[in-house]
């Protein structure tokens, strides 16, 4: 790779030298030059060098991103190969180890990449490149194969999140323009989340590839491809054990959601793996979960609604139970979704019995007078909803009730007798 202190005076005078009114038959080595011209790298992490050259080659670069932008007939076959020779000398490149091992993208500043004011312009001649109407996917495949993309893929661990924004839309235009890329991307996609989920749950770019997929997901032909199931069920779905799922879980519950209004049939796989990772100690999760549960009650199917209901709604039942009261107010909400209601009412039957004990108890000993408010709302909807079944079950909880308390006298008896006859056994003995 040429370095900035290799620039020569040659090549400072041809950053000056591009002109738009030159003869056409000059223009495209004038254009082969400058590309070259930007293949020079400079060291950002000292700010003072080569101050003279790093503004030569922005003020290159933006004339070359004007240049794509505004010219028609500029994209001729020879400079496809120099386009992508000076993309990846600037883009690719290894990225340096977090400045704070213990970096928490919740809580600190990213790391900002020093050479930005030099790639981002680099981005954005790259995608004024693959979206102009003079680009020929025939000419680019030649030059953007598996390995480029395999390259590109790296970059998206960047700590830089306007690196990684580039990144995404660039990769979206890559895999609408070549076909031949596009099962290629998805199982590279696939590989990096094995590895986060399995091996490093470190991976910055995770939101970013879940938008694209997002994208990819909505375009899929029906039916639906044995292999693209086997993506939702066998990676989508395991990537809710991360600790870290805050940070993207936005776009997997969207792509999730996403398959399953393509192909109800998945609803059952879906809410099975859901509750078969349940976060048992993380109260920010299960909200989290909770809020991707709607999200799918919202475009269940009635007859796919009727094979989960049960595990379902045993698992909202421990919700509403919860100590931590934003767990169980994020459980009680379900009952203000309109659909959801419609869905319960049609199952009452199935339902209350389900949710009636833990709620009657939670109306009663709840520590938080908001979440005891909106179980009281709820018994009100299940009451009026079936006031035969919900007598029934108020009259079983309170015979189960005394049931208990009498176990309970008589387990405390039985425990006092054996005290007793504990202390006489001593005193015989003495």
């Amino acid at each position: 790779m040429i370095r900035g202190s290799d620039l020569t005076r040659a090549n400072i005078s041809v950053a000056y030298s591009y002109k738009y009114d030159v003869p056409s038959s000059e223009q495209e080595e004038l254009f082969i030059r400058k590309l070259r011209q930007c293949c020079v790298a400079f060291d950002f992490m000292d700010p003072v060098a080569d101050l003279k050259g790093k503004e030569i080659k922005r003020a290159t670069l933006n004339e070359l991103v004007d240049y794509i932008t505004a010219g028609r007939g500029v994209l001729t076959e020879p400079v496809y190969p120099e386009i992508i020779r000076m993309i990846s000398a600037n883009l690719f490149r290894t990225l340096p180890p977090s400045e704070n091992p213990d970096f928490d993208p919740e809580e600190d500043d990213p790391t900002l990449e020093a050479s930005w004011p030099h790639l981002q312009l680099v981005y954005e001649f790259f995608l004024r490149f693959l979206e102009s109407s003079d680009f020929q996917p025939t000419i680019g495949k030649k030059v953007i194969d598996q390995k480029f993309v395999l390259q590109l893929l790296d970059l998206f661990d960047s700590e830089d999140p306007r690196e990684r924004d580039f990144l995404k839309t660039v990769l979206h235009r890559i895999y609408g323009k070549f076909l031949g890329l596009r099962a290629f991307i998805r199982k590279q996609i696939n590989n990096i989340f094995l590895r986060f989920v399995y091996e490093t749950e470190h991976f910055n770019g995770v939101g970013e590839l879940l938008e694209i997929l997002g994208s990819i997901i909505n375009g899929f032909a029906l039916p639906l491809k044995s292999e693209h199931k086997q993506f939702l069920v066998k990676v989508l779905l395991p990537l809710h054990k991360v600790k870290c799922l805050s940070l993207y879980h936005a776009q997997l519950a969207y792509c999730v959601v996403q398959f399953l209004e393509k192909d109800a049939t998945l609803t059952e796989p879906v809410v099975k793996g859901l509750l078969k990772f349940w976060p048992k100690t993380c109260s920010q999760k299960e909200v989290m979960f909770l809020g991707e549960i709607e999200e799918i009650l919202e475009v269940i199917e009635p007859s796919q609604f009727a094979k989960v209901q049960e595990p379902l709604f045993r698992q909202i039942s421990r919700c509403v139970s919860s100590p931590h009261f934003q767990v169980a107010e994020r459980a009680l909400y379900f009952w203000n979704n309109e659909y959801v209601m419609s869905l319960i009412e049609e199952n009452n039957h199935v339902i209350m019995p389900i949710m009636f004990p833990a709620l009657y108890r939670i109306s009663k000993e709840h520590w938080n007078q908001t979440i005891v408010a909106l179980v009281y709302n709820v018994l009100k909807t299940f009451m009026e909803m079936n006031s035969k079944l919900f007598d029934e079950l108020t009259a079983s909880y309170k015979a189960e009730r005394q049931k208990e308390k009498k176990r309970e006298k008589e387990r405390d008896e039985l425990w006092k007798r054996l005290s007793e006859l504990e202390v006489n056994n001593k005193v015989k003995k003495k």
